[in-house]
């Protein structure tokens, strides 16, 4: 096992998940809730940049319109993690990490 080849691949593989850490920044995910009502913006840093709530929903409860807001936060998240996952799926070759493994970013 040749330890300097294996010393290189890292620092490579270390080197595209900070380039990756930097495209996150820009990937935006959109979750929906109330069949459109709610909409949430989200980036890859899990940061909501834009909600939408359709002027009909306001007619609605308070606590409703909360819950949809949450679910539709939930949503955005879920597929940004979803993404951030195929992202760095490429990085990694598809090489499966153990469960709640967290890149260091």
């Amino acid at each position: 096992m040749d330890f300097s080849k294996m010393l290189k691949q890292a620092q490579e593989m270390q080197q595209k998940m900070m380039e990756a850490k930097d495209g996150l920044k820009k990937l935006t995910a959109e979750g929906v809730s109330g069949g459109g009502a709610v909409k949430v913006k989200m980036n890859g840093n899990l940061e909501v940049i834009k909600i939408d709530i359709s002027d009909e929903i306001l007619k609605e409860e308070k606590a409703i319109i909360e819950d949809l807001i949450v679910a539709a936060t939930n949503s955005a998240k879920k597929t940004v993690e979803v993404k951030t996952q195929e992202e760095m799926s490429k990085i990694t070759g598809g090489l499966k990490m153990p469960p709640g493994f967290k890149f260091p970013m």
